[in-house]
């Protein structure tokens, strides 16, 4: 081939025509090269992903190296190093939860559908792909976020800064937790009046110290109630995830709570569906779908409301006894598992890198008098 010098400015040429599949530009002008040097024979840059959870990262790569051998020099070593700065829209500093850049809504229309196992999940999953996450439990008529994390006996401390208490959230393999479960004794029944539920929710922003998140997931309870309001009117929400299972009857209280999230004065952008006990698969036969709840339920409801499907999440018993037994069942080896909830979670992080990138800001909800 000759004589060819490569410069940086010539690297940024080439990676210039790689379009970030998902934000539809290309990494140059996103700002997603960094750190490029040029040895003997040798080509090394950085590429800064919108997150750890990236599905598309070792596309990302190849299409890196493919650009510097088409348009540069086909010989030469390519070394591309993947890191990640998650996104956001929050101005980062704000006064409530200074450090937290995204705070997703997981909500469901109607109870049992597994709405904290899947939010315990995806918190694992994309703690384990290197996110920071944290979980607010705030489901009164069952926080049972401790309970997952084997946590129920756990106190939170608090501590004094600049005057005022803070609340230490819990840590437990990894993610930062508060929830309601905490604030009462396990067996008690402890009925919460809806204005003291939102004034506890309240706290878990205002006066806990969460530090820095990339991901800050909200257990929300069933339905739409007071909890749902306080939330849209105490923080900038991200986005929103909704889980259902595939009847009829969940998918109808499914459809209400998405709607409640896309009325124009709450204007929360639905991130996509997730649908647990999407079939029952043994563990002797791995293979093997068995569609108990039906079919097809959480694509229809995805697709009436143009939203994508994250995740389809197989009925396992391993599920329901890593729950029962205080883990996370990302945390064991059964791969069926750990393939449905690794690829939802990779499906919210990148959904959440396009709505930052799409979408206006979220704004909170205006109390009306």
């Amino acid at each position: 081939m000759g004589e060819f010098t490569i410069n940086k400015e010539k690297v940024l040429q080439a990676l210039g025509t790689v379009q970030e599949p998902d934000l539809k530009q290309d990494l140059v002008t996103l700002n997603m090269i960094q750190d490029i040097e040029i040895g003997v024979n040798q080509v090394k840059f950085t590429v800064i992903l919108t997150t750890p959870a990236c599905p598309l990262k070792e596309l990302i790569k190849r299409l890196c190296v493919e650009a510097i051998h088409t348009h540069l020099n086909p010989d030469v070593e390519v070394i591309v190093n993947l890191t990640s700065n998650v996104t956001s829209i929050r101005p980062l500093g704000s006064a409530l939860i200074p450090g937290v850049k995204n705070v997703i809504a997981i909500s469901s229309g109607k109870g049992g559908v597994g709405k904290s196992t899947v939010t315990a999940n995806l918190a694992m999953a994309l703690h384990r792909s290197g996110a920071s996450v944290g979980i607010i439990d705030a489901d009164i008529s069952g926080p049972s976020i401790p309970l997952m994390f084997g946590a129920e006996n756990m106190q939170p401390t608090i501590t004094p800064r600049n005057g005022k208490n803070y609340i230490n959230p819990i840590r437990q393999y990894g993610i930062k937790m508060i929830s309601i479960g905490f604030l009462t004794p396990a067996d008690s029944a402890v009925v919460w009046r809806g204005p003291m539920a939102s004034q506890a929710l309240k706290q878990f922003f205002g006066d806990t110290d969460w530090g820095d998140l990339d991901y800050l997931l909200i257990d929300l309870p069933p339905g739409t109630s007071d909890i749902h309001l306080t939330l849209v009117q105490t923080v900038p929400v991200t986005g929103a995830i909704i889980v259902t299972t595939p009847q009829k009857v969940a998918l109808a209280d499914a459809v209400k709570g998405m709607s409640m999230f896309r009325q124009p004065q709450i204007n929360v952008p639905i991130l996509g569906v997730i649908e647990n006990m999407a079939w029952f698969t043994p563990e002797e036969l791995p293979d093997s779908k068995y569609h108990i709840f039906g079919k097809g339920g959480g694509q229809s409801l995805a697709d009436k409301f143009d939203v994508p499907l994250l995740g389809q999440i197989p009925l396992v018993q391993g599920i329901r006894e890593a729950g029962d037994e205080g883990r996370p069942a990302v945390m064991d080896v059964n791969p069926i598992v750990n393939d449905a909830f690794r690829h939802a979670a990779e499906g919210l992080a990148q959904q959440v890198a396009i709505r930052n990138a799409t979408k206006e800001k979220t704004q909170m909800v205006e109390i009306q008098a």
